[in-house]
């Protein structure tokens, strides 16, 4: 697991210089959302988007796409209890992973009514990959020489070039794009200017800077780990349109799963400020290489009163360094034997 340990508040001045969920008709936003003093709508502050909701629709609400409060409480207590009973299944001398009930966001959130996070197609599924990617896939497991840096979490060999993504500390496993609940650490603090919005990812302390001004798209030779952001008001919904990814990132991607490959990925994501509480996050999914139709998801993000935290993440990182010393002892020891 990684071993991030040290957790600092973010400083005053960087703040300073960056200057339940119901049907997406009701969640237009309402006459007294707020707005900033030049008469956008405000998205500014800490936003929490964990939730128990799954990503994807369960096989028992194969032809259903929403859920009643009553179901919906179930599905987050289920969801709970199986997480917490990791904590207890380590095997004998296995020092276990982060304790679910201390170390992640668990304890303050609740499944939504809607049965998966993917709301198109509407069978609440991710598309097949295409046959490119399937063959990329299928030589990656076969270990014929194809690279595994895509991957988000403890995946592929014990080498500094062949750990995930969010081991490396390159890209968190609930940084996205899109955003999208992992693990821990599921939070947004957003600042704005008229000509510019900032995304503070806590996971992993990452910030992705969107103009507004109408300036021209990157050129497609310079490619990098989060992608290039424009973004535009429609009416009230702020659309950010993000390309330029990088091929070693996944074009689709949280904890334990990482899809495609995002070179050819277009990420299209909305925010609607709803209410005082709440901010409304769609997102679709377009990349041709990677999957055979485009698809949507959506999920609300709450207000939080908490501050936003450094994820330092190398700071004292002893799984990381223990795990590779180990894989370079296990290879001196096999090229000792007969």
């Amino acid at each position: 697991m990684q071993g991030n340990t040290k957790r600092t508040p973010i400083w005053p001045a960087l703040i300073m210089t960056l200057a339940v969920l119901l049907p997406a008709a009701a969640l237009a936003q309402s006459a007294d959302a707020p707005r900033t003093q030049w008469g956008d709508p405000d998205l500014g502050g800490v936003w929490d988007y964990w939730t128990f909701t799954p990503l994807e629709r369960p096989e028992e609400f194969a032809d259903r796409a929403t859920l009643t409060a009553e179901e919906a409480a179930v599905v987050a207590q289920e969801a709970n209890a199986e997480a917490l009973a990791r904590d207890l299944a380590a095997p004998p001398g296995s020092p276990g992973g982060y304790s679910q009930a201390v170390w992640t966001d668990r304890a303050r959130a609740t499944a939504l009514t809607q049965t998966a996070l993917i709301v198109d197609p509407p069978d609440g599924r991710i598309p097949p990959l295409t046959p490119e990617a399937e063959a990329r896939e299928e030589a990656r497991l076969a270990g014929d020489g194809q690279p595994v840096r895509i991957r988000v979490g403890g995946y592929g060999t014990a080498g500094p070039e062949e750990r995930g993504l969010a081991e490396r500390c390159l890209l968190g496993f609930s940084t996205g794009p899109p955003l999208l609940p992992g693990g821990y650490n599921n939070n947004v603090q957003i600042f704005q200017t008229p000509d510019a919005v900032v995304l503070l990812i806590e996971m992993n302390h990452d910030v992705r800077v969107v103009p507004l001004d109408g300036r021209p798209a990157l050129g497609d030779g310079i490619r990098q780990w989060m992608g290039s952001s424009r973004g535009r008001w429609d009416g009230d919904t702020l659309v950010i349109d993000t390309r330029n990814f990088t091929d070693r990132t996944a074009s689709f991607a949280l904890t334990g799963l990482a899809l495609g490959s995002a070179g050819e990925l277009h990420l299209e994501e909305r925010f609607t400020r709803v209410d005082g509480e709440t901010l409304l996050y769609e997102f679709t999914v377009n990349d041709p290489g990677s999957f055979r139709r485009s698809f949507s998801g959506r999920l609300p993000m709450n207000r939080s009163d908490l501050p936003l935290y450094e994820y330092a993440c190398h700071e004292g990182n002893y799984g990381m360094e223990n795990l590779l010393r180990g894989a370079r002892a296990e290879e001196r020891e096999a090229a000792q034997e007969p």
